[in-house]
């Protein structure tokens, strides 16, 4: 052994012996018990960050220590490769994304190596290859088949100048977080997965999740939002044959009942306006399509809306209330209506006071009586101004209420999901292409099986400006029907990156087969993955849809059990100065100048050595020292015996 550390020549060596002798492969046949770790796959982005550091390396101490323990390791890697980032590149530069996506995958592979994680690079996946998005798109078609995707209209955030559906996230004060642009709402023919019908079981299976974050479940438990209620349907008073159904939680105060708020999106808001209001809510309608549903929801913001000019009529008391529009009622929640309480829901409340409108008591303390003309009371209490219900309790009284309605004919029990069907339609070139055809004869064909992959174009014009790339392709569009072999239309939108990502982790299983996305046995032997590490940002979508392909394609047949990962490790970030790294915060820390000053075990003991996995971790250039003095000590106490 030399006497002085030099990271650099001892690192590069027994990488490159490791390289050579295939020290991480993992053969699908052994005696040992199987474990699985996975890291969640970067998007190669072009470097790595301090991020991806301590991620990767956690869960690289946890391979090399379960291989240690005597168990037959899985720790495999590819790339998240489709999306926005590389599109965009494409359209500002004139690139190519494959090829900016290829350049970005070989550098951080270098730097992965660098840094000496142990994974099996033969089973290295990368979604935009068509050897895997083949297979997405196979995937596809059997949930197609099934029922479980479908196309229906839908109201998205839609910004013009870009051509393209924005996420609820992705709108900020009303504009297009990437061109600045004026956001409206917009119905649309979309694709969607039928989450919904797994919504029970995914709520219901959080409890088998017994080695994952509380805080986690809570999130996901929170985004399904199971609740009980009923639907009420209210006639209304100058349309003949016209209801107005309302969900809602709180049947117990049906009787305080003094307006109805339906959203600026209702499919009826048009019967419901008279023509001398019909101005007014046309041009409220314009200015809330312009607004995102977080703006909408906000607790902060002062809620608005207009008359339409009608009324309904409360079937409990046969009373008179007026309709309004209003932008805190989503079309997408609940029936796309809200019946207002002012006196105890503090929503209500406000709006009422705004627009002085009535408010009817219908609950109070009995200790401590409320005429709720300076705030809402929302705590339990017993029912008053409510006819024969008078003197229950109004948790007792929301069933017998709701009863009523139903032998009344004018209203059921109702448990509803705040969870959403998922809209994988993206009007964007860099993803995978939907594989489904139009036929003016057969309808909606799914492709051929054997005609997969559906490949991306390659003729197509980066420039255009308000429309997905795809659509300038001179060769795309047009196809044949696979059923009656006529002319038929591809569609033209691509899958959102999240199905990519939701299947990953069983194709790392069989990740050379060219039959199937994956063998069943060998996806039974290796999965569920035993310990599954990743930032707290994915805790609700990416996890959420992971599941919820997991539970479809056990149902199919594919897989043999219904959770993909049985531990979840979400680590913390990486701080400088007390803040996130960021670049425009010019506080970021470059991997590479650290593997080359101090090599990558220091960085790797750094990361590992000032904080629990799961906290926030402060970057220290002085313990980025202190651990290259320490591994000199190290070295040096070694080397002299």
């Amino acid at each position: 052994m030399k006497e002085s550390y030099f990271p650099q020549e001892i690192e590069k060596k027994w990488q490159a012996v490791w390289e050579e002798n295939k020290a991480f492969h993992t053969p699908d046949n052994s005696d040992k018990p199987k474990y699985y770790a996975l890291s969640m796959f970067p998007y190669p982005s072009g470097k790595l960050h301090m991020g991806h550091v301590r991620n990767y390396t956690i869960t690289d101490v946890i391979a090399r220590f379960k291989k240690m323990q005597g168990y037959n390791v899985l720790h495999p890697i590819g790339w998240d490769s489709f999306g926005l980032p590389a599109e965009n590149a494409a359209m500002q530069h004139g690139a190519d994304p494959a090829k900016w996506t290829d350049e970005n995958i070989a550098y951080m592979t270098k730097q992965l190596k660098m840094l000496g994680l142990s994974y099996d690079w033969e089973r290295e996946v990368t979604t935009c290859k068509p050897d895997y998005y083949k297979w997405t798109q196979w995937l596809f078609i059997q949930l197609f088949k099934k029922g479980l995707a479908y196309k229906k209209e839908a109201a998205v955030n839609w910004c013009d100048h870009c051509g393209t559906v924005l996420a609820n996230e992705q709108v900020i004060d009303g504009k297009c977080w990437r061109c600045d642009s004026v956001v409206e709402k917009k119905y649309l023919s979309q694709w969607f997965f039928k989450i919904t019908d797994y919504a029970e079981r995914l709520l219901e299976d959080l409890d088998k999740l017994k080695d994952w974050g509380d805080n986690v479940k809570t999130m996901q438990a929170n985004w399904i939002g199971k609740s009980k209620g009923a639907i009420f349907r209210f006639k209304v008073k100058e349309v003949e044959g016209l209801e107005v159904p309302v969900y809602t939680t709180r049947p117990d105060t049906v009787h305080g009942i003094t307006y109805l708020v339906v959203a600026p999106e209702y499919k009826d808001i048009e019967k419901l306006t008279t023509p001398e209001n019909k101005q007014a809510v046309e041009e409220y309608r314009a200015n809330a399509r312009k607004m995102s549903e977080i703006e909408r929801l906000s607790t902060e913001r002062v809620k608005t809306g207009v008359p339409l000019g009608t009324h309904c009529i409360n079937p409990f008391t046969g009373e008179e209330f007026p309709l309004w529009t209003a932008d805190y009622a989503l079309v997408e929640y609940g029936t796309g209506a809200v019946m207002a309480v002012p006196t105890h829901d503090t929503r209500d409340f406000d709006f009422a006071k705004k627009y002085n409108l009535p408010i009817k008591v219908v609950i109070q303390d009995p200790k401590n009586p409320s005429d709720c003309k300076d705030a809402a009371y929302t705590e339990e209490g017993v029912l008053v101004n409510s006819n024969e219900f008078n003197g229950m309790k109004n948790t007792e009284a929301k069933e017998a209420i709701t009863q009523k309605a139903v032998d009344g004919g004018f209203g059921e029990f109702k448990t509803q999901y705040r969870l959403r069907d998922w809209l994988i339609s993206r009007h964007r070139y860099w993803g995978a292409p939907i594989p489904v055809v139009y036929c003016d004869k057969c309808g909606i064909v799914p492709e051929k099986e054997e005609n997969l992959p559906v490949m991306l174009p390659t003729d197509v014009d980066f420039s255009v400006v308000g429309k997905s790339p795809i659509t300038t392709s001179k060769t795309f569009a047009e196809t044949t029907c696979p059923i009656c072999g006529g002319k038929a239309r591809r569609e033209m939108d691509t899958m959102d990156t999240f199905v990519c990502s939701s299947w990953y982790y069983l194709r790392y299983s069989d990740a050379k087969n060219d039959k199937m996305p994956f063998s069943k046995e060998l996806v039974d032997k290796w999965l569920p993955v035993d310990q599954y590490v990743g930032g707290i940002e994915h805790a609700i979508l990416h996890l959420l849809y992971s599941r919820f392909f997991t539970k479809a394609l056990k149902d199919l047949g594919l897989l043999s059990f219904d959770e993909p990962f049985k531990n979840l490790l979400t680590q913390g970030m990486v701080l400088k100065d007390g803040s996130k790294m960021s670049k425009s915060k010019g506080n970021t820390v470059d991997p590479d100048e650290i593997f080359e000053n101090y090599g990558a075990d220091t960085a790797r003991l750094f990361i590992l050595s000032d904080s629990p996995p799961a906290r926030d971790f402060d970057w220290s250039d002085a313990g980025v020292e202190g651990c290259y003095k320490f591994l000199n000590r190290v070295w040096r106490l070694v080397s002299d015996n």
